[in-house]
């Protein structure tokens, strides 16, 4: 479940570089439900949030490049991900 818990954060990264405070969020990855609020305080950004179906909890701070915490009763800790930006995005009609 922690591995999960890595992906799913490091997807967080990169599809959101920036987060709403306080707002009730929430993504689906490889059928598991991810519900979370984001709080900034200064340059610390904070994500605190539930797994479902499993009712796990997960606390994260971000802060300098660095992500820790708890997930699911284990502490964490990684660099948040590079985006990568040599993906070319093309729209088709």
């Amino acid at each position: 479940m922690t591995k999960f818990i890595f992906a799913a954060t490091a997807a967080l990264f990169i599809a959101s570089p920036a987060f709403a405070n306080e707002a009730e969020r929430s993504f689906t990855r490889d059928g598991v439900t991810y519900v979370y609020t984001s709080t900034t305080k200064g340059d610390v950004q904070i994500l605190e949030g539930t797994v479902q179906p499993t009712g796990d909890s997960f606390r994260l701070v971000v802060h300098k490049g660095w992500v820790t915490g708890k997930a699911a009763g284990t502490r964490v800790s990684f660099r948040v991900p590079k985006v990568s930006r040599d993906r070319v995005e093309v729209a088709q009609r």
